[in-house]
């Protein structure tokens, strides 16, 4: 290495090498992490050229001091075979071992030896001069190899690698013929073809063809413990190759199984590459490998090119910087053990997560009910086995379309005779055939139709339902059918679902400080791709709900493509015994009299007296007594409101006569004609036939005049925020109490919703804590070594406003704690009854932690090993002003490995000494921003360090190091889009117990600007205006993102407000206490349930031996299954037995 002989040691740099032909050197994927890896302080790039390769002596090659050489076509494996012989870099792959891959049967001989698992395959070796001799015997439907027989269907492999064409050959009983596949062209990547004999010459390995659902696996290693795993469409299934708007190959996120990830291992080591691709077939509940590609990076994905980034780095500062006296000390790989400071402050492992999460904003919810008696609807209940339990959920097209077909059938018979046999009410049945043929197609998630079955007709008519046709009343059974639409999750949802997902990194470990390259929360992603992440989520089988969890998941895991197949793959559909799913219709008696009683007090029409706020708020939350101040008299409110709704609809009429409004389009396609039909039946069930107020409407206004004010403020309706205002502060009232009005109502109707929830948390933390019988190595020790045991285990349970209600009455008022004794949950209990409405995205977060002193210390079963935390966040922003947002008491406090950190970093110390409070009007930050343009100033490691220049430095400094001249890789974090909507303050509030600053939010960002921001480089140009906004520095454990709505641009001006940061409830539990009081609340609702369970067990013995989830489903099928809980016994499922509530089914290629 005489060559940097001259240089001092200071200044010597690791030389890494790209030694492979052009077209692979100069891939995306090669670019993206080169462009990561050259951010290493002492790592210089050099890419060899193609000429140079192919005509140059390798003496006359550049030196290098790593070499990463991989074969391709054309590729001159021997010279640089040669080349590491002369120069001996440290190789990343090994460059004999590529001599195997080219070989299939070396391949597999080597996976032989290594105890993997592989299809049966027999070797058919021919002489090309001789191809007649061979060991082959070809029948009808198999061929006989070296006399081992493989019947139809089979796989034939050329033995070269680098043939791709392989066929498979079917048996007769299904067709005959084969398929042939190829290297993708266009796209298509395989062809059918009539031919049923195999080839004649040529050598080839023959083996059994494995059943897989449609799917390979495909799993890319970067060493021995780090795999990136996604799933194509099989070639095999029908050749077209399937393609996402932009055009790339769709590919799904799939889940490595622990014995996959020890496969991944040995197939890395084995063939001695540290990158490198293999192919799985998931088949019979096995995994087998069934090609070895060699070198071959993900594509388009910014996570992978991170972490490949950051592991290469790393091993080649391992291995060079020692020899080379590079003053480098090894990075604490975080993924050793989960090490995380605790809101106490002190540092444990983080075990557990556990998160129950609201759905995210949706299309208003609409509803409609009649009674209806015609045969066919009697016929369409028993089809779909209605009778079994008394209830009907139809949501699949067919079923819906059948539904249409019987609602046309009757109205083109009430046109030609108008007669009471057809008792069906001839605008209803319009409107359900309007509603049914809305979008021109089905789509199961937007509509659905309950059918209940009622044995003496309509019990009693409310508004809603009049009796229809009150002249021909008749006795005998009937049927209420419900139909429900909208409620769809809308595109802002999706963004503060998937923000929220990228803000939930930040409790991992490695979320705390800025990651590698300026990506928050990398120490999740490390931890889920280097195997030590225990992920399940699941949903219930809401479309909007199944969505949400979608887009988390793809925040959360920063996954790439569209929602659909990350549902298929991540989510689990929870749609039975409750756990998730509620059934809104059967409401218990408690609730029925809590109704009852909410209607009566807020009937009278007087202010309220002492003794109404008595019995309305008896617990004296003050959310609610604040409402009742702002209501007074309760019926003059109502008639407020009412007549703000008729003055909102003869406005809504008026712009649709004129004839350049009518066509507005509002948002998410929504027209001026259906937010008229939608306030317009509101305005009708809200005042009854009696002139009094129907109260069950009032949570329906606020939803109908929330989402307007949200969405569609540009149609410039007037009163909007008049009526945003009262019907909140109705609904602030009807809405919490019709969960129940005193504590033991709320315990009751709580109960009745979310026991099997809080059965399946229990058994979450327990099984958590039980894993310990695996040994646990020292962290010194364990380094390099896969731990399978050892992982953070996530479960996120994605849920409807009911759900989280009940479970946060359960925590408050269930005697978790004594608020008497302890003064924290008081001040926890005082934050939630000043809480007033639990919005989209509210979040209930669970988090057990393991200190491993106490483990060494003292008994391993003491009390202090484990710790559970307890948070909260009331979700989205509301529309108006965050003056009287009740404040909570923060999240987590310094914890002293930060204290010393330098100021730089915009520690919270340094935030709250700024005392200028004024926050700046939105205009005034934009052109703060365009008045101080951020550039890129000096490399410090591996991060960018910004700083602030007037516009007319901003020419210099763009100078980039070594090899690319532009860093334009953009954040994650900043979407590219139009509308300075959602600012997401940071997932967890910063008034941690005694430091006195709000959450990260808009104002602390304007006030930091004097701060030199640690920031992700960003492309010029790619944010509209100019206007650059940018991740806040890590304060403390906060990951703060400015999100964009990506769907501005064409759905009207929409902002997508803010989530609430969580606050710490209580932070000092321990996990007995916890385990005690989930157990007694199951218990004590368990035993007044045993009778009901026994009567039922039958009905669910015979439905539990069936798979109780279904993950591999589609969306629009997991909600068809009858609901198991019959008519009148909502609580019986509250008592399953534990094991059935907790199984997450067979264990799924998925899981």
């Amino acid at each position: 290495m005489e060559v940097y002989e001259n240089e001092s040691s200071s200044e010597r740099q690791i030389v890494v090498g790209i030694c492979a032909m052009m077209k692979k050197s100069k891939s995306k994927p090669m670019i993206q992490i080169l462009e990561r890896l050259c951010k290493f302080d002492y790592i210089d790039v050099v890419i060899f050229p193609e000429e140079v390769i192919l005509e140059e002596p390798v003496e006359k090659w550049p030196l290098c001091d790593c070499l990463i050489s991989f074969h391709s076509k054309g590729f001159p494996l021997d010279k640089a075979v040669e080349y590491a012989k002369l120069r001996n870099p440290m190789l990343i792959n090994d460059l004999n071992m590529q001599y195997f891959i080219q070989d299939r049967r070396e391949v597999y001989r080597i996976l032989q030896e290594e105890g993997i698992d592989l299809p049966r395959y027999g070797v058919l070796n021919r002489d090309p001069d001789n191809p007649e001799e061979c060991n082959l015997v070809e029948g009808e439907d198999h061929v006989e190899v070296n006399g081992e027989v493989f019947p139809k269907p089979f796989v034939e492999k050329p033995v070269c690698a680098e043939d791709h064409n392989v066929y498979i050959y079917y048996p007769t009983s299904a067709g005959g013929g084969s398929q042939r596949l190829f290297r993708k062209i266009g796209s298509r990547s395989s062809v059918y073809s009539p031919e049923s004999n195999v080839r004649k010459t040529g050598s080839y390995i023959y083996e059994e063809f494995m059943p897989t659902d449609g799917t390979d696996v495909k799993v890319y290693t970067v060493g021995p413990d780090y795999a990136h795993a996604e799933a194509r469409k099989s070639p095999a299934l029908d050749g077209k190759v399937e393609r996402d708007s932009e055009g790339k190959e769709i590919r799904y996120p799939v889940m490595l199984t622990a014995m996959e990830k020890l496969v991944a291992r040995k197939v890395c080591l084995a063939f001695k590459q540290t990158v490198c691709g293999f192919d799985l077939l998931r088949a019979n509940g096995h995994s087998y490998v069934c090609d070895v590609n060699g070198f071959s990076f993900v594509k388009n994905s910014m996570k992978y090119y991170d972490d490949c980034a950051k592991v290469l780095g790393n091993m080649v500062m391992r291995e060079l910087a020692p020899q080379l006296h590079i003053p480098w000390s090894i990075p604490m790989e975080a993924e050793d053990i989960p090490i995380v400071p605790t809101t106490s402050g002190t540092m444990m492992e983080l075990r557990c997560v556990i998160a129950i999460i609201r759905h995210g904003d949706r299309t208003p919810k609409q509803k409609m009910k009649m009674e209806v008696r015609h045969p066919l609807f009697f016929e369409l209940f028993k089809k779909y086995g209605g009778y079994k339990t008394g209830k009907l959920k139809l949501k699949k097209p067919k079923q819906l379309q059948e539904v249409l077909d019987i609602a046309r059938l009757l109205l083109v018979e009430l046109g030609q005779h108008n007669d009471c046999e057809i008792e069906e009410k001839k605008s209803k049945l319009e409107q359900l055939k309007t509603v049914l043929e809305m979008y021109g197609h089905f789509s199961g998630i937007n509509r659905k139709v309950q059918l209940t079955y009622l044995r003496n007709g309509q019990p009693k008519a409310s508004s809603e339902e009049e009796v229809l046709l009150p002249d021909c009343k008749k006795d005998g059974p009937s049927l209420l059918l419900v139909l429900k639409w909208g409620g769809e999750l809308t595109p802002a949802g999706r963004v503060q679902a998937e923000e929220l997902g990228r803000a939930f990194r930040c409790m991992y470990p490695g979320g705390q400080g800025s990651d590698f390259a300026g990506f928050p929360g990398c120490g999740l992603l490390r931890l889920h791709s280097t195997y030590r992440h225990d992920l399940k989520i699941y949903a219930s089988d809401e479309g909007r709900v199944q969505m949400t969890a979608a887009a988390f998941a793809k925040g959360l895991l920063a996954l790439e493509g569209e929602l659909t197949p990350i549902l298929v793959q991540m989510v689990k559909s929870a749609n039975m015994n409750g756990l998730l799913d509620s059934d809104s219709d059967s409401l218990t008696d408690c609730q029925q009299k809590v109704k009852a009683r909410l209607h009566e007090i807020m009937q009278k029409d007087q202010d309220f007296t002492q003794d109404d706020f008595q019995k309305l708020a008896p617990t004296g939350s003050p959310s609610l007594v604040n409402s009742m101040k702002v209501i007074e008299n309760p019926v003059k409110t109502c008639d407020k409101v009412y007549a703000l709704i008729q003055s909102l609809t003869s406005q809504i009429r008026k712009r649709l006569e004129d004839p350049k409004s009518a066509d507005l389009q509002l948002y998410h396609s929504e027209t001026l004609e259906l937010m008229l039909q939608r306030w317009s039946k509101l305005e009708r069930d809200f005042r009854m036939k009696n002139g009094r107020y129907d109260i069950s409407k009032i949570p329906d206004i606020y939803d109908c005049i929330k989402y307007d004010s949200q969405h569609n403020a540009s149609v410039g309706l007037e009163d909007t925020l008049e009526l945003f205002r009262l019907s909140r502060a109705l609904a602030d009232i009807v809405i919490p109490q019709e969960y129940g009005i005193n504590k033991a109502e709320k315990l009751d109707i709580a109960q009745a919703y979310c026991v099997p929830l809080m059965k399946k948390i229990y058994l979450d933390l327990q099984r958590t804590h039980e894993d310990e019988a695996v040994n646990k190595l020292h962290p010194l020790y364990s380094r390099g070594v896969m731990s399978p045991g050892r992982h953070v285990r996530t479960r996120l349970y994605f849920t409807s406003e009911s759900h989280v209600h009940s479970l946060l009455s359960m925590f408050r008022y269930g005697g978790l704690l004594d608020e008497v004794k302890d003064q924290q949950w008081k001040q926890a209990m005082d934050y939630l009854s000043a809480v007033t409405e639990l919005n989209y995205m509210t979040q209930i977060v669970i988090m057990l932690y393991e200190d491993n002193n106490k483990v060494r210390e003292k008994d391993p079963s003491s009390e202090e090993r484990f710790h559970v935390e307890l948070h909260f966040s009331p979700g989205v922003k509301g529309c108006e002003d965050e003056e009287n947002v009740p404040l909570g008491f923060g999240f987590r406090p310094a914890s002293s490995e930060n204290e010393d950190k330098k100021p730089n970093q915009g520690s919270l110390e340094d935030l709250s000494q700024d005392q200028t409070d004024d926050a700046l009007p939105v205009t005034e930050l934009i052109n703060l921003q365009r008045r101080s343009p951020m550039i890129r100033n000096r490399k410090t490691g591996s991060m960018e360090v910004l700083s602030e220049t007037s516009p007319n430095h901003s020419s210099k400094g763009c100078t980039s190091h070594r090899l690319f001249q532009s860093c334009s890789r953009q954040s994650p974090e900043i979407k590219p889009a139009g509308g300075l909507g959602s600012l997401c303050s940071g997932l967890f509030s910063a008034s941690a117990l005694g430091v006195s600053s709000s959450a990260p939010n808009l104002r602390d960002y304007v006030r930091t600007q004097h701060h030199h921001h640690r920031k992700p480089p960003l492309s010029p140009g790619s944010l509209p205006c100019k206007i650059e906004l940018l991740s806040m520095p890590a304060v403390k454990r906060f990951s703060v993102s400015f999100a964009r709505h990506p769907t501005n641009g064409f759905e009207g001006c929409s902002m997508v407000p803010s989530i609430y940061p969580l606050e710490t409830l209580h932070n000092s539990l321990s996990l007995k206490q916890v385990e005690e009081f989930l157990s007694k609340v199951c218990e004590s609702i368990g035993e007044a349930q045993a009778k009901t369970m026994k009567a039922l067990s039958g009905l669910f013995d015979s439905q539990s031996q069936t798979s109780l989830y279904s993950p591999q489903q589609p969306l629009s099928s997991s909600g068809s299954e009858a609901s198991l809980r019959p008519p009148g016994q909502p609580l019986w499922y509250g008592s399953i037995p534990s094991s059935a509530v907790s199984s997450a089914g067979p264990s799924s290629p998925t899981t």
